[in-house]
């Protein structure tokens, strides 16, 4: 490796501390995923637009964009079922690359259409860590041959990055939320308790039931009791037939 090579380098590898140090520090799930589009476009050469692209149930869905050319893009692979990104993800393949659209011979359906919107080149990672596969990180350009060999290896080691900030953050978003739903469930609890003198498990069966009768998911009949006061009338026979939970 050159003198010039290693500094182009080392001064990536900055970049990319900088740039996992910035994911980790977002507030949401949404805010992690737009600013891995934001730095996709920032340190690949060659890139131009970039997204994520997830599929779930058969169905394509786009969970961040840098542009429309990116969702019109996510929407055709779903439509022909096709498509560099489409594969990545159905398929679990590390890196698909379109070198230039006007010559490109896989994905027939989808490529034709892709040249009409503007794209000339473009690449596919599969973002996963060893417990989920997360998606596709997708890179465009409207320019064929736009992404060299080093293009991939930089896509490849900041998809890597930020399928490990994507995980973390949607973990943390599932722990706030579980934690959320069991405050909220304590609070209807005592508010149950308090009005109709029950006891905490006969509080519960009374919301476990009005979740079944009405198909309302339990942290939904929560939040109404805590948030309007409407509260479920419990069953006469409670005193009778103390319930456990």
């Amino acid at each position: 490796m050159s003198g010039t090579d290693s500094g182009a380098w080392e001064s990536f590898g900055e970049r990319l501390a900088e740039m996992a140090r910035d994911l980790l520090a977002q507030e949401s799930v949404q805010e992690t995923l737009d600013r891995i589009g934001v730095h996709a476009v920032n340190l690949v050469d060659g890139c131009e637009d970039a997204g994520i692209l997830t599929i779930d149930r058969g169905e394509v869905a786009t969970l961040s964009a840098t542009s429309d050319l990116v969702r019109d893009s996510d929407r055709l692979q779903g439509e022909v079922g096709q498509g560099p990104c489409y594969d990545a993800t159905r398929h679990h393949g590390r890196v698909y690359r379109i070198r230039d659209t006007e010559h490109e011979s896989r994905w027939p359906l989808y490529v034709p259409e892709a040249r009409k919107l503007g794209i000339g080149s473009m690449i596919g990672f599969l973002l996963y860590t060893a417990d989920d596969n997360l998606g596709a990180l997708n890179l465009y350009s409207p320019h064929p041959g736009a992404f060299t060999d080093r293009s991939e290896q930089i896509g490849w080691l900041l998809a890597s990055h930020a399928a490990v900030a994507f995980s973390s953050a949607r973990t943390h978003a599932q722990l706030n939320t579980a934690l959320e739903t069991r405050h909220e469930i304590g609070e209807a609890i005592g508010i149950l308790m308090g009005r109709y003198k029950l006891t905490e498990d006969q509080a519960f069966a009374v919301m476990r039931t009005a979740s079944q009768e009405h198909n309302i998911k339990l942290r939904d009949i929560a939040r109404t009791v805590t948030e309007t006061g409407d509260t479920p009338r419990p069953d006469p026979q409670l005193d009778e037939h103390p319930p456990t939970r």
